[in-house]
């Protein structure tokens, strides 16, 4: 079961901390790369070829915190590539020659002159670096991009390969090295059997081995096996990659393969695929013995995890929306079908754009009861364990929102939220509408409706809906009874046992910061009582503090303070 704080967590930094080293995030140790390893690393010729191809004017380089090192010597290759005059016919000449090498090449240019001749294009490339990302590493920053107005973005390192809602991408994924004689051992110790079905994967930076294994392997005897190649689809059966032809027609014949993986995958992609392939070897590349062999992949203890987290949640009244992307395709979809799923719960909901997640950003909203992040199918799933309230995607969402009968944990779990808007929608899904309904039959439907508990607590609940409920009758502030802005902006006073409102709705918000925050900005640690002054000594200008702050005083008093 998940562990629930006691209280919030601190948020400032402890005095004795203040003064301690940080350790860099980038190794001072590490060799320097010599420009041919530069260019084969980011595949310079590649990007260069793309860029011309499609003659894009501002590009914009995005880079982990780990290849920041490397971004300028990356700039200076990609500029001396794009430092070429281009002419027609595709040849490139070079934009810095001397007059004597334009004399030398005169004759050859002259003899090579046609009818059509040939123009020189105005083209001057620019290129940005973009030092820091707004959200994931994993996914294109496009809003960082859009600052400089970029045309393109050449995204460094690992990537989720979600798609982008506007810009154009070029991946690089930084080829990085691996010997592949340890690999086959490590195989064929795993998979004596030369029949077994298994799936070749790797991770982004290693795939361009996978071809090279599976060669090797066919070689050994091997008689049924599938390479993997990268594509654009996390909505895949195995997410970013293409599957056997078999499993293409039929997705649930993928439980026929076992999957031997190369490198650590992140835990969404091993959440995803634990119900959907017999089993997983991971091949770990952190260690430089050859003579490693791959790991069994267990998700049993992560998946009773999340299905914990996700029970906790069931009476939450408020929920939080986090959006931790502007760049991935079709989020404002998700965000709209999340709002409509927590409202046809009886819930409220509130929307947040946070940037780079973490414990203290969220912990400001007490009130908060539980978050659901809406981002790339990798960030969404979050380790909260430092957090004081869960966070959880919307696939678990839609689980947490069911009542205790209909909630059914098959251990199948996914991450993508565009496979969640591709479901179609079930009866189980559809809301009733309430449009018809009167308040003599919210009332009777409310009293009638079987009483909610906490299972972990045992605990009785009793505003986990709390828009299903009846308009409470309260006192309204003044100018909240008439027509008009100031009665949407009125908050009402509510009587015992009523939930505050809002120009006339229901605002769990409102009646949690009425009834449950003590403190309430900076003065708040002493009353001040205005109405037993006398009106005239409101307005008289008293004398403060005064002096420095090791020495002063305050009003006529001679102590020091």
């Amino acid at each position: 079961m998940a562990s629930e704080m006691e209280a919030a967590p601190v948020l400032s930094t402890p005095d004795n901390r203040i003064l301690e080293e940080i350790e860099p995030v980038v190794s001072q140790n590490a060799t320097p790369l010599s420009d041919d390893e530069v260019s084969i690393t980011y595949d310079i010729e590649r990007t260069l070829k793309e860029i011309r191809q499609a003659r894009y004017r501002r590009i914009a380089l995005q880079f982990p915190d780990d290849m920041l090192p490397d971004a300028p010597r990356v700039f200076q290759l990609l500029s001396r590539g794009l430092d070429r005059k281009v002419v027609a016919n595709g040849s490139e000449q070079p934009s810095n020659q001397t007059p004597a090498d334009a004399d030398a090449g005169l004759t050859q240019s002259v003899s090579q002159l046609r009818v059509e001749g040939q123009t020189e294009e105005k083209w001057s490339p620019r290129l940005y670096i973009l030092a820091d990302t707004s959200y994931g590493t994993c996914c294109v920053d496009e809003v960082a991009a859009e600052h400089v107005d970029a045309d393109v973005v050449v995204h460094y390192g690992r990537s989720c390969l979600s798609p982008t809602a506007r810009l154009p991408v070029i991946y690089v994924f930084t080829q990085k090295t691996l010997s592949i004689d340890p690999v086959v051992r490590a195989f064929k110790e795993t998979y004596p059997d030369p029949a077994t079905k298994v799936v070749l994967a790797a991770d982004v930076t290693y795939s361009h081995h996978v071809p090279a294994l599976y060669t090797r392997l066919v070689e050994e005897g091997y008689t049924n096996l599938f390479a993997t190649e990268v594509v654009h689809d996390p909505s895949s059966a195995i997410p970013n990659r293409t599957v056997p032809e078999s499993v293409r027609e039929q997705p649930q014949r993928l439980s026929d393969w076992q999957l031997f993986h190369i490198s650590d995958p992140p835990t969404a992609l091993l959440l995803t695929l634990a119900s959907r392939v017999a089993a997983i070897h991971i091949y770990p590349t952190t260690s430089n013995n050859e003579a490693v062999k791959p790991l069994p992949a267990s998700t049993a203890v992560a998946l009773r995890r999340r299905y914990a987290i996700l029970t906790s949640l069931t009476t939450v009244p408020i929920w939080g929306i986090l959006i931790n992307t502007l760049s991935v395709k079709n989020y404002l979809h998700i965000v709209d079908h999340v709002k409509e799923q927590i409202a046809g719960a009886g819930k409220k909901s509130y929307m947040f754009v946070v940037g780079k997640l973490n414990a203290a950003k969220v912990a400001n909203f007490s009130e908060i009861g539980g978050w659901v992040v809406i981002g790339c199918w990798e960030s969404s799933l979050v380790d909260s364990k430092d957090f004081w309230k869960p966070v959880i995607t919307p696939f678990e969402l839609a689980l947490a929102l069911k009542g205790d009968a209909e909630r059914v944990w098959t251990g199948a779990w996914q991450s993508d939220f565009q496979a969640i808007l591709d479901q179609p929608a079930t009866n189980g899904d559809e809301q009733p509408s309430h449009g018809a309904t009167t308040d003599e039959e919210d009332l009777s439907d409310s009293e009638s409706a079987p009483p909610e508990f906490d299972l972990r607590t045992g605990r009785y609940v009793s505003h986990s809906r709390p828009m299903r409920d009846p308009a409470p009758r309260a006192s309204q502030l003044d100018g909240s009874s008439a027509a008009g802005p100031s009665a949407a902006r009125a908050l009402a006073r509510r009587a015992k046992g009523d939930l505050a409102m809002i120009g006339g709705a229901v605002s769990p918000g409102a009646e949690f910061l009425r009834s449950q925050r003590t403190w309430k900005g900076l003065g708040s640690d002493f009353d001040i009582r205005y109405d037993e002054e006398d009106p005239a000594d409101s307005t008289l200008v008293k004398e403060g503090r005064k002096g420095i702050a090791r020495g002063y005083t305050v009003g006529d008093a001679t102590d020091k303070h």
